[in-house]
């Protein structure tokens, strides 16, 4: 597939889902397979559990993860004893986690394994630029559950999503959904010097002049704007969020007299914690939103099976999806049958 040559320019991945069970390790297989075939050399972490037979939820059969000789690995001291592949040990991270300390490992013979990473986004990226630093090629993380933090431009460079009918086996929805959040990531990012001067803000709210001079504006908590005599604008109508940004914030922007004058610059898609209705009620007043670093979709991943049984007809619903975001949509697993 297009997608294949597309992720080798990028040095990390990240594959995420919008809900549990959209195919995120099908993905993972798919890719990894043809990297072998192609002889690319890579590393394979997870950040949580992932690779189990059995979904931990539904009780049904879930695709194992499967490496190739040469890849290398991270994964929990527990789950490297009970791999079902041939490999060698390169290191262990003195840290413990939960299921035991974190082992890198290459593999001499093709098997199966499970993947259980990294507890934090601040390891991961600790992890992926080890990689870097060996001169890996490419480092792609899977993700557990649907932790779209993954796909931050501050821990991997690239991102793969996966959405279907454990979304919602309603195509509509379905597409709304993934939709919303394709937006999200395709927003545009300000330029190198704002980038400069505002990713060193961890938290809080931030007012940027005319000059591009940067403001504290002292707001603990959304829950406080409009209470006191807090003034947001008194340093110019570009506001940034150094976190997460709710309904809340977004509902009190939008309800201010100023809101066509009105930029919010957020940090990533992945801070946005927003319906799709107040977001396009903020948008449609005239407020704007860009971010301080855009994510790279490479691809958008169709599982047309839910866990409970719903199945979407798979070109239909890749199609539907594809005409919607306006970007191709692939169904892995179908395209690997047709071959």
């Amino acid at each position: 597939m297009p997608f294949i040559n597309d992720i080798l320019r990028y040095r990390s991945l990240s594959i995420v889902g919008l809900e549990k069970n959209t195919g995120k390790t099908v993905c993972l297989n798919y890719i990894l397979k043809r990297l072998s075939q192609l002889g690319t050399h890579c590393a394979v972490t997870s950040i949580g559990v992932d690779g189990e037979q059995t979904d931990a939820v539904f009780g049904s059969a879930k695709p194992e993860i499967t490496l190739y000789e040469k890849m290398l690995f991270i994964t929990s001291e527990k789950h490297y004893r009970q791999r079902r592949l041939i490999s060698k040990i390169l290191a262990v991270d003195p840290r413990s986690t939960s299921l035991g300390r974190l082992v890198t490992g290459e593999v001499i013979c093709d098997g199966k394994i499970l993947l259980s990473g990294a507890a934090s986004t601040g390891l991961l990226r600790e992890q992926i630029d080890s990689f870097i630093n060996q001169d890996v090629p490419l480092t792609i993380v899977d993700g557990a559950l649907s932790r779209l933090s993954l796909a931050s431009p501050t821990v991997t460079e690239a991102m793969v999503l996966a959405t279907g009918a454990a979304v919602s086996p309603n195509i509509s929805k379905l597409i709304s959904k993934t939709r919303f959040v394709c937006k999200l990531i395709a927003l545009d990012e300000v330029d190198a010097e704002m980038q400069r001067k505002l990713s060193p803000l961890s938290q809080g709210l931030w007012a940027v002049d005319g000059n591009g001079d940067i403001y504290d504006l002292n707001v603990g908590s959304v829950f406080l704007l409009g209470k006191g005599d807090t003034d947001l604008f008194r340093h110019g109508h570009t506001l940034f969020a150094a976190g997460a940004i709710s309904d809340r914030l977004l509902k009190y922007l939008a309800s201010q007299k100023c809101i066509s004058d009105t930029q919010l610059i957020v940090r990533d898609f992945t801070k946005f914690f927003v319906t799709p209705e107040v977001y396009n009620d903020f948008i449609r007043r005239g407020g704007k939103i860009n971010v301080l670093q855009r994510s790279n979709l490479v691809a958008v991943c169709l599982n047309p099976t839910s866990p409970q049984g719903y199945t979407l007809h798979s070109k239909e619903a890749c199609d539907a999806l594809s005409d919607a975001i306006g970007l191709p949509v692939y169904d892995v697993k179908r395209a690997e049958t047709e071959q």
